[in-house]
């Protein structure tokens, strides 16, 4: 993956929404997202193949919304690299902390965001189940909480 790109979407470029809603299936959630924040792409030989939106929530805290590898690619690195990105973009526009929410099914999610420096500071019973219309089932296990994670960008290097 050494020829990946990440860079701001550009004015006029369609948002790749295809991506978007794999790790966020509420079309008015993402657009929300897309209104509120800077969404940044990953091309790899000129496709879009991974995305992450970031977008400030707090004075001084920023939140990283969304992160989506087009399924094919899962596995590769280039989660990891967009949420180290995202880590670093926040550093650079200054936040102080950067924030993740993700559900309680996503085993995988977890675990990167973990091994990317973030730490677990709270769960938000029955998020999914109060905002989303739909069940969601990941890794067989329904979705129903909102687990949420923090890194204090002081400790980055």
């Amino acid at each position: 993956m050494e020829h990946l790109v990440i860079r701001p979407l550009a004015d006029g470029e369609p948002a790749p929404l295809d991506l978007l809603l794999l790790a966020d299936p509420s079309r008015k959630a993402v657009d929300d997202y897309l209104r509120r924040g800077t969404c940044m792409v990953a091309e790899l030989a000129g496709d879009v193949v991974g995305v992450y939106v970031l977008i400030a929530t707090r004075p001084l805290t920023a939140e990283l919304v969304n992160v989506a590898v087009a399924e094919p690619l899962h596995g590769k690195g280039i989660g990891k690299r967009l949420v180290l990105h995202a880590i670093e973009t926040a550093k650079t526009l200054g936040y102080a902390d950067i924030e993740v929410g993700t559900g309680n099914s996503g085993m995988l999610q977890l675990a990167l965001y973990q091994k990317c420096g973030f730490r677990i500071t709270g769960v938000d019973p029955d998020f999914f189940v109060r905002h989303y219309p739909e069940e969601i089932v990941e890794n067989g296990i329904r979705c129903r909480d909102m687990v949420r994670l923090s890194l204090s960008l002081s400790r980055v290097q």
